[in-house]
């Protein structure tokens, strides 16, 4: 059995889902070492890795390049991806029953993969995204299908400010009967970012309301920027 990497197991997770709770997103400790996040970005020109290879410029979601990994994932991905994925549940759970909808999603991430499976959702979404100068990813949702995980994980493998300059995650968060929010993050290296994957649940006056949230990347103003996604559903 897989080790659980000790950022995510050490990491405060009830201040992190206070903080998810209040801003759609959260920074968790370092979670992968420089030597981890350098063997993670170096498998990006390794094209047997992956699936699939997204030129965003042509499907106008930005301008850089992402690819999904194919089956079987290197260990550290399969680690990361295990180990957050009950420590997000108990916030999705918490979110559905706010929201007086379904919380579909069982105790084990591999029971969950099967249903999405079950239901068409057949292609893994683990991402290694690359940035160069003047790159950019336009605001989105990584849903792919209709069993949707609303909590997802970005990973920074470079260092900001000395490997790349610009490269802010962005999230943008529409608010019930007013204008919509921005948070900006820095990624520092080996550290995650959790954040909604569709909504989240906001007060209003009528109990909870769902306030759309979408992710992006400002532009990378010089150097190289990689980050690995985690989506905790498949895709269609």
């Amino acid at each position: 059995m897989s080790a659980e990497p000790d950022g995510v197991v050490n990491a405060d997770w009830a201040a992190l889902a206070e903080e998810v709770n209040s801003y759609g997103c959260a920074l968790t400790p370092q979670v992968l070492t420089p030597d981890e996040c350098a063997s993670i970005s170096e498998l990006y020109d390794d094209e047997a890795r992956f699936r699939s290879t997204i030129d965003m410029e042509r499907y106008r979601f930005g301008r850089g390049q992402y690819r999904y990994f194919r089956s079987p994932f290197p260990e550290l991905v399969n680690e990361l991806r295990a180990a957050f994925y009950p420590r997000l549940l108990p916030i999705a759970r918490d979110w559905a029953a706010r929201l007086g909808q379904p919380a579909p999603w069982p105790d084990s991430l591999d029971e969950w993969l099967a249903m999405c499976h079950e239901a068409g959702q057949t292609k893994p979404t683990p991402i290694l995204l690359r940035y160069r100068e003047g790159d950019w990813n336009a605001l989105h949702r990584d849903l792919y299908g209709d069993l949707v995980f609303p909590l997802q994980v970005v990973i920074g493998l470079d260092r900001p400010g000395h490997d790349y300059s610009g490269g802010e995650f962005l999230l943008v968060e529409q608010r019930p009967r007013a204008q919509s929010r921005g948070t900006v993050t820095m990624l520092p290296q080996g550290h995650g970012l959790v954040f909604t994957t569709r909504d989240r649940p906001v007060r209003s006056a009528r109990g909870w309301s769902a306030s759309p949230v979408r992710h992006g990347v400002s532009t990378v103003r010089s150097g190289l920027r990689h980050t690995l996604g985690l989506v905790f559903h498949d895709a269609a």
